[in-house]
């Protein structure tokens, strides 16, 4: 017999081992890693996991494993694995204090300890998500971790997903090396991991590694280290030659001793091992291989009949022939290859049998395996052994399961085989207390949570066909009105025929939930059309009070957004919409939804902010991006919320904040198009303080991902903007007049928020286009102060492109901004008002005009502006005096600048960075800056001296 089954040495390995030191290195100094790690199958891909994870210090190793089952993988099993191990390290209360907002009830949808999961749809998912990447990196402050995700070929599309979720928003700076592993050759031409691999192998911080198979010379190293001596040449040139290098089946080979005949084929090679075994043992392992690579010691008892110790002492031959490993609870196989050779290897009835008997142990017990995982195993045995009835039923419940997991694709795929089996069981309808339109019904909403709209439409129509509309209205609404609003998520035509159709086959007596819930949907869209926004008023009255007289609380929050967002338009009328949104905040509250709350925050914002109501808009998407993190939504509807928060920062002129906020965003990795917007502001940001580089590098980065789809004018209209801005600073006239030609292309009067500030940029770029830029303002409506500022400014503005600029157009402009607090348009327009002035060849009051105009340009640091001031000063021969800092800035104390006086409040009451970046939504790493420049200007060594010098001085009283 041969010295060892495996080789105690670890051959031809080196590169590969270095590269993921160098990759733990670099995530330990503060760089987020991934790697990628392929090869084909027994190349060695877990032994080189398992050796560099000896050698990872005190670096934290999460380790999870994809889970095959049949043709698919089972929903998350990596992160449920990670989750379970962390829960035993570290206790539910543990792992609870790392989960942002510390609400873990959304980790029960991988594991059930943590109670029942909250709410359902999109949201769930996301919060989900962002639970399970917020854990990681908490746990990566404390120490570097690795988490290592196996047999990434056989995951299912819920696990792909948070993977990418995982590797595409996790902060730059995390310390966190994530390493996954796959078959190579395992990934046809259609397999699903092929283009995920290309898409997150684009990402600058991921890596890709092919492990290739041993040479000769290491397959002489590996085979030495296994006989304990040193081979002769025939033993190499066999070996080898069989092998050809693959280093699972070199010990395969070796594995019958020195003597042992040489098999024909990969199976018998695979085979030879268990071949070897006891009888006893060798039928154990057929039971096990029904189960999957992977099989609980409780589970494998059950289903063999035995005892613990009868079942350990016939298993204990297959682990020390290291057929079998035992990780805790459970039996591995040790390759999967061995697992699929032995599983392949059953006879017809044999194959039915055992998965039988897999589906009555789980009937008999439900508690051999977890929730989810068990429901979705007990529906592949069925579905295994072709019983289908029970294939049928058990696939219905696996598909609830499943939901409460928020796994939609593993629910979609066991709602799919319930259609498939439906025809093969009459009774299939009294069976699962569902009909058909029901399952159908059912389907559609999983299609268009998965993403899936095509199916969702395809299965509505369907659905519609077997329905008599007149005989059954309310089933036909509903599916109207799913088909709609998946019509409407594809931006397919015809979803508002469909949800006016479902309006009219609702009876508006007796009062019910439905009517409102289709209402509230039709009249949201309706606000989105060019021409619906007046008859969406009135359909959003009636759902709200048809929700509130049925008692459904979120429809009638929706409906109570939707009518204060459209009669805040017209934003003259702000001022009376508040207590409208403060009522409806309210009702949202009372709600389940997270979804309601975040579009609270983000409609009031977004219409504060519209009617110039900056500090207002400030303050409550302030306290809307705290609910999304305590919520676990940071990276979405936290992310929209800080663009919500920059954009009233930069208009009243605290950029420094505005791009505080701003980096704290983009390092949680927000969605492509929230991200794309918020470098929108900061290139703003960047343009005004003559930073020409960066804001060019910040706009080609954004442009970049405006070009990959359609956006609405909230999007396209300031991108306009700023490339005409950008244009124009660079001095490329011509350029600019190209970005003009196309905002004229637009229909501008539908969102005249956004065209207001375009067509001022417009004017110095429009040459022989200015009498269309005149003509398309003169179209524009001017509601609320904000726009009559914007109009104020262009008229002003046209007039002086024409000859014949007034001082009295420019100072009507300055007060109107003066009166909005927007510093850098008072400014601008205080430039120009004084240049109206002096052309006219006045002086009175230039001068005042210019001082002002360098006060308020000095302290937002916009050079180019006060450049400008400066050099007509000089030529006009004006005195402007000193500039002090920004009119309304508070006086500096001890040096201190108005952000860093915050943050020693904070220090002052003990708080650490973390939670200080947290109070004042800026990074740890920015706050660490403000507290270093505090210790500086205070002349102090520690937090606690700076706090002391805070008390005695006064400088956190009040």
């Amino acid at each position: 017999m041969t010295a060892h089954m495996v080789s105690p040495q670890f051959v031809g390995r080196a590169a590969e081992l270095a590269l993921l030191r160098d990759a733990l290195a670099r995530a330990r100094s503060g760089s987020a890693t991934t790697l990628f790690v392929g090869g084909e199958a027994g190349v060695g891909k877990t032994r080189l996991i398992r050796e560099f994870q000896a050698r990872a210090g005190d670096a934290r190793v999460l380790v999870g494993g994809c889970l095959e089952l049949g043709t698919d993988g089972l929903p998350f099993a990596p992160f449920t694995a990670v989750l379970r191990a962390l829960v035993r390290d570290l206790g539910h209360e543990g792992v609870a204090a790392l989960v942002p907002g510390g609400r873990t009830r959304g980790l029960a949808r991988l594991l059930p300890e943590f109670g029942e999961p909250e709410g359902e749809g999109a949201e769930a998912r996301a919060r989900l998500f962002e639970q399970v990447l917020g854990l990681l990196e908490r746990l990566a402050d404390g120490r570097p971790t690795v988490l290592v995700i196996e047999d990434a070929h056989w995951a299912d599309r819920s696990t792909r997903d948070l993977l990418s979720f995982l590797v595409r928003y996790q902060r730059p700076g995390t310390r966190l090396l994530t390493i996954v592993t796959y078959r190579a050759d395992e990934l046809h031409r259609t397999h699903p991991l092929r283009p995920l691999l290309a898409e997150l192998s684009r990402i600058d911080w991921v890596t890709r590694m092919e492990l290739r198979r041993l040479t000769r010379r290491e397959v002489v190293r590996q085979v030495a280290g296994i006989l304990d001596r040193e081979p002769t040449t025939l033993d190499v040139e066999v070996v080898y030659s069989r092998s050809e290098g693959n280093p699972l089946f070199v010990e395969a080979l070796l594995s019958g001793g020195e003597d042992a005949a040489m098999p024909e084929s990969l199976r018998d090679l695979l085979l030879a091992g268990v071949e070897r075994l006891p009888e006893e043992t060798q039928e154990l392992l057929r039971v096990a291989s029904a189960g999957g690579v992977r099989i609980e010691h409780p589970l494998l008892a059950a289903v063999a009949g035995l005892d613990d110790a009868a079942l350990s002492r016939a298993l204990r031959p297959a682990v020390a022939g290291n057929v079998l490993v035992v990780d805790g609870e459970v039996y591995a196989f040790r390759h999967a290859l061995i697992r699929e050779a032995v599983h392949e290897d059953l006879l017809p009835g044999e194959h039915a049998r055992l998965h039988t008997r897999f589906a009555q142990a789980l009937e008999r017990d439900p508690g051999l395996l977890p929730g989810t995982r068990g429901a979705i195993e007990l529906a592949y045995h069925w579905y295994s052994a072709h019983e289908v009835t029970s294939a049928l039923t058990s696939a219905w419940q696996a598909s609830a399961a499943a939901r409460r997991s928020a796994a939609y694709d593993e629910q979609l795929r066991m709602l799919t085989r319930v259609l498939e089996l439906w025809d093969q069981v009459p009774d299939a309808a009294e069976r699962i207390g569902a009909d058909h339109i029901d399952v159908l019904r059912h389907t559609i909403t999983v299609a268009h949570l998965a993403g899936e709209f095509e199916r969702g439409i395809s299965l509505a129509k369907a659905a519609l066909r077997e329905i008599d509309t007149e005989r059954d209205p309310l089933r036909a609404a509903r599916l109207l009105r799913q088909r709609g609003m998946v019509r409407y998520d594809l931006g397919r035509e015809g979803y508002l025929s469909d949800l006016r159709a479902a309006a009219e086959l609702v009876p508006a007596e007796p009062p019910g939930r439905l009517r409102a819930q289709i209402l509230e949907n039709l009249s949201r869209v309706l606000c989105a059309q060019e021409h619906g926004a007046d008859e969406a008023e009135p359909l959003a009255e009636e759902a709200r009070l048809l929700a509130r007289q049925v008692g459904d609380v979120e429809t009638e929050a929706q409906a109570m957004l939707t009518l204060t967002w459209y009669r805040s338009l017209d934003f003259s009328q702000m001022a009376s919409q508040v207590g409208a949104y403060e009522r409806a905040r309210e009702v949202a509250a009372k709600s389940d939804g997270w979804s309601v709350v975040m579009r609270a925050a983000i409609s009031e914002s977004d219409s504060l902010e519209g009617a110039g109501m900056h500090e207002q808009a400030a303050k409550v998407a302030r306290r809307g991006m705290a609910d999304a993190e305590s919520y676990g939504l940071a990276r979405s509807s936290g992310a929209f919320l800080a663009i919500n928060l920059a954009e009233p920062l930069v208009s009243l002129g605290r950029w420094d904040e505005a791009l505080e906020v701003i980096d704290r965003a983009l390092e949680v990795g927000p969605p492509a198009p929230y991200r794309a917007s918020l470098q929108g502001y900061a290139a703003d940001i960047a343009l005004a303080r003559g930073d020409l580089a960066r804001a060019t590098t910040l706009f080609t980065e954004l442009t970049g991902v405006f070009t990959r789809g359609a956006f609405r004018d909230q999007t396209v209209l300031p991108a306009l903007r700023r490339e005409i801005d950008l244009h124009l600073a660079h001095g490329r006239a011509e350029d600019a007049a190209k970005p003009v030609r196309r905002a004229l292309d637009h229909n501008l009067t539908v969102t005249p928020r956004y065209a207001w500030p375009l067509l001022v940029a417009c004017l110095p770029a429009a040459g022989p286009l200015l009498p269309e830029v005149r003509a398309a303002a003169a179209a524009l409506p001017v509601r609320g102060p904000l726009q009559e500022a914007q109009a104020l400014t262009f008229a002003a503005e046209a007039d002086r492109l024409a000859g014949t600029s007034s001082a009295a157009a420019w100072h009507a402009a300055a007060s109107a901004w003066r009166g909005l607090d927007q510093p850098y348009a008072e400014a601008r327009a205080l430039l120009a008002a004084a240049e109206a002035t002096v052309t006219a060849g006045g002086r009175d009051g230039a001068a005042d005009d210019l001082a002002r105009a360098a006060r308020l340009a000095a302290g937002l640091r916009a050079t180019p502006l006060a450049e400008r001031i400066d050099e007509l000063a000089r030529r006009a021969r004006l005195p402007i005096g000193e500039r002090p800092a920004r009119e309304g800035a508070e006086p500096s104390r001890a040096g201190l600048t108005a952000r860093e006086q915050e943050v020693l409040r904070l220090v002052a009451a003990g708080r650490s960075n973390r939670e200080i970046a947290a109070e004042l939504f800026i990074s740890v790493k920015t706050a660490s800056v403000h507290v270093s420049n505090i210790l500086g200007k205070l002349g102090v060594a520690s937090r606690g001296e700076a706090a002391a010098t805070a008390h005695r001085l006064h400088l956190v009283d009040g």
